[in-house]
């Protein structure tokens, strides 16, 4: 199965889903594509490269980015207690947390999009039904976020599109590094 056969189910066109939560879908939806358009044609060795001085590949990108939508989905439903405290974690918590960035032995780049797909249907699936986009949690306690802080489920909804996006920036450079290929040329 290659990433052009794997979409997601468009809500973006769907007549019930209509203004901001269309605008929502249809953003991420692009920027979803882009990152999957970077595997087109590659094998499963060829995904769990690493081309740059970065640990990143591209198909540890995808399952990060899946893993990102699957947890931010969970803090909307049910708050920072969802999420790990990011402060507490022990080595072997950051080492488990390093696996979600590259292809493990027995993992496919099939298997990791379609993986993908699941979570990115789950995620539209949440945006186009949630109740209000105004609801608030406090952030998971992070090395990353200011204490205290805040967000509504609108801020998370633009954190997964620019999370979304950046990655989808990281691996075009990853596939252009491998074998010349880019997403947008």
């Amino acid at each position: 199965m290659t990433a052009d056969e794997l979409t997601t189910r468009d809500l973006a066109d769907d007549p019930a889903v209509t203004g901001e939560r269309a605008e929502w879908l249809a953003a991420l939806a692009k920027h979803r594509h882009f990152l999957r358009f970077t595997t087109r044609d590659l094998t499963d060795e060829q995904a769990g490269l690493r081309t740059t001085d970065s640990k990143l590949c591209l198909g540890g990108l995808i399952k990060h980015v899946a893993e990102v939508e699957r947890n931010w989905g969970k803090f909307i439903l049910g708050g920072p207690s969802t999420l790990p405290d990011y402060t507490a974690m022990t080595e072997a918590d950051w080492a488990r947390r390093a696996d979600s960035f590259r292809m493990l032995p027995g993992e496919t780049l099939a298997g990791v999009l379609a993986d993908y797909a699941e979570a990115a249907r789950d995620t539209d699936e949440l945006v186009a039904t949630l109740p209000d986009l105004d609801a608030m949690w406090p952030l998971p306690k992070a090395p990353w976020t200011e204490p205290g802080a805040q967000w509504s489920i609108r801020q998370v909804l633009i954190h997964i599109i620019s999370e979304t996006a950046q990655h989808s920036g990281h691996a075009d450079i990853i596939r252009e590094s491998l074998d010349g290929a880019t997403s947008m040329s």
